[in-house]
């Protein structure tokens, strides 16, 4: 059966990829050895002739079979059944050699090879001795009547060699094959991480603005029956629109704007009855950070409406920092170490060093601001978040200055840009 992979790296044809090497191909390239014993049965017949050209026809018949053998050890991986062949097949050349002489060593050359090819740590020394041999011996024994035997050497040396290097590129390609689908594991689990991420912030978000509503819409169901309709109808729009969020977080082409997030982070505080000091205008900010200050300004404000029973919630913008501060009860959000500080990676721990569950996105489930500490580690930010003195909450989220914004760097808030003509009074504003 063909080796194949189910991970084809990027742009690649998708279908299983096969590599020479395995499957149906290492038979074949096996089978191109037997052109050793082959040359070794020629050169007994004209060698000797008779019973001994029978016994030399029948040692490399023998020899043919153990490397058969071989060749099924090396495809089941039985290390020890290949040494002991390699052993027997040792034994069968030196066998050879006073039928065939000099040409014997063509079944060394399939020794060497094999050896080059499974045991690549002794392939130097086995392949320089056999070389020296096949040189040597020939010319050392004088009844052959035969000088140096430099082609055998030559046949045996560049074989062995180039056995040698099929398996070490065989070996780098299954290595580069394991470390591609590797990548591709972590390129999925990374997906996935991204996407669950995503959806705890975008259900997180909507659904606290939903149920926020919700509550607004029955306690003016009693007083005021058109604006109970009108926050209901409000309650669809964000339904809808989180449903869209979903399905586009799903697919991977979602984009938050910092612009989108200041609009629906005012509508959201204000159904919550908190009072919203936001920016009107995103322009301090750079393009480049807009879209994780805003991921920062989603958060923050899901958290101060969750959590912290605040009257007011203020955010301030610079071209690298989103400060979100609210005058909430910081006891009421800490954990059970109590208010706690800052540790200087962004989580607001008490003595005890639990984890507060206002910092960490709410509810105790340690995700929110665990995602955004993520988001912003990711470009080289940092998170600050711990109540405020005497009361309140902040959260800070600064990156480096990769170049001021349109508008500088300085601060960009309600008293910096000027009043909002278009918004009512926060204490007195209707549904929108």
């Amino acid at each position: 059966m063909d080796r194949t992979t189910a991970a084809p790296g990027p742009g690649a044809a998708p279908g299983p990829v096969q590599y020479w090497g395995h499957g149906w191909r290492r038979p074949l390239l096996a089978s191109g050895m037997m052109v050793f014993p082959a040359l070794t049965a020629v050169a007994v017949g004209g060698t000797v002739s008779g019973a001994a050209a029978v016994a030399g026809y029948a040692v490399v018949v023998a020899f043919c079979l153990c490397y058969a053998l071989l060749a099924l050890a090396l495809g089941l991986g039985r290390r020890r059944w290949m040494a002991l062949l390699l052993g027997v097949m040792t034994a069968l050349f030196l066998a050879a050699l006073p039928f065939a002489h000099e040409d014997a060593f063509f079944l060394a050359t399939v020794v060497v090879s094999a050896v080059a090819i499974q045991w690549r740590e002794h392939a130097a020394r086995v392949v320089a001795a056999g070389t020296l041999a096949a040189l040597v011996v020939p010319w050392a024994v004088r009844p052959w009547h035969t000088g140096p035997g430099g082609f055998q050497a030559l046949a045996l040396l560049f074989t062995s060699l180039t056995c040698g290097a099929f398996a070490g590129i065989a070996a780098t390609n299954d290595a580069l094959v394991a470390a591609r689908a590797e990548v591709a594991r972590l390129a999925s689990e990374a997906e996935r991480n991204r996407i669950a991420r995503d959806l705890h912030d975008l259900l997180g978000h909507s659904l606290t603005a939903i149920t926020v509503k919700s509550r607004l819409a029955q306690r003016l169901a009693g007083k005021d029956l058109d604006l109970a309709v009108a926050e209901m109808a409000a309650v669809e729009t964000l339904s809808r629109q989180a449903l869209s969020d979903v399905r586009a977080a799903v697919s991977g082409y979602r984009e938050v704007t910092l612009a989108g997030e200041i609009a629906r982070g005012r509508e959201l505080l204000r159904a919550a009855g908190v009072v919203a000091d936001l920016p009107t205008a995103a322009d301090a900010v750079a393009p480049g950070e807009r879209e994780l200050f805003g991921w920062v300004l989603r958060e923050g404000i899901t958290n101060v409406v969750r959590h912290a029973r605040a009257e007011r919630c203020s955010v301030l913008l610079t071209a690298t920092s989103v400060e979100i501060r609210d005058d909430g009860a910081a006891a009421a959000r800490s954990g059970p170490g109590g208010p706690g500080g800052t540790d200087g990676t962004g989580d607001a721990r008490g003595p005890g060093g639990t984890d507060d569950a206002r910092g960490n996105g709410g509810a105790g489930d340690g995700k929110g601001l665990t995602g955004l500490r993520e988001r912003v580690a990711a470009v080289g930010g940092t998170v600050e978040a711990g109540p405020l003195d005497p009361r309140g909450w902040r959260l800070l989220v600064t990156v480096p200055p990769g170049g001021p914004g349109p508008a500088g760097p300085e601060t960009v808030g309600p008293d910096a840009a000027g009043p909002d003509p278009g918004r009512p009074d926060p204490g007195h504003e209707g549904t929108t």
